[in-house]
């Protein structure tokens, strides 16, 4: 599992010009699943979510995480984030897991996420997406899981 995570002072995702979901002060976690991802995965996902200590504490130092902010996470799934580019111009995607079984994951990151106290703003499976956010500082931290 792959995750591009984005500190956000606010994200709005729409889908065909229409308003989808929306996320606060927060984060905004893009997740690529790839081929042969488990169940641990998920957990280990939503656990740095949740967990990771990306925002400022009041001497200006990332020493805070989602959770200690009250903070909102806005959770796309994204399996371009398996695409390998080395070879030619056109990406492939052979790394990233079926849609099936992708959405599933996706899903339980979510709900795990969800479990743990955090407002989820979702993104739609497999839709064509438009996503407006705001980043904060920027931030941002690449996760191979």
């Amino acid at each position: 599992m792959r995750l591009v995570i984005q500190r956000v002072i606010s994200a709005v995702l729409s889908v065909d010009g229409r308003s989808v979901s929306r996320t606060g002060k927060g984060l905004i976690a893009y997740i690529g699943v790839g081929k042969g991802d488990e169940e641990k995965a998920c957990e280990v996902a939503a656990r740095k979510i949740t967990s990771l200590r990306i925002f400022s504490d009041d001497a200006g130092k990332m020493n805070l995480s989602l959770s200690d902010i009250n903070g909102e996470a806005m959770l796309v799934s994204q399996f371009t984030l398996y695409g390998d580019a080395r070879k030619g111009n056109r990406p492939s995607f052979t790394e990233a897991e079926l849609p099936e079984r992708a959405k599933a994951l996706y899903d339980r990151v979510c709900e795990l996420t969800e479990a743990a106290g955090i407002k989820v703003g979702r993104g739609i499976f497999g839709a064509d997406m438009c996503i407006d956010q705001v980043c904060d500082g920027p931030v941002t931290i690449i996760l191979d899981i």
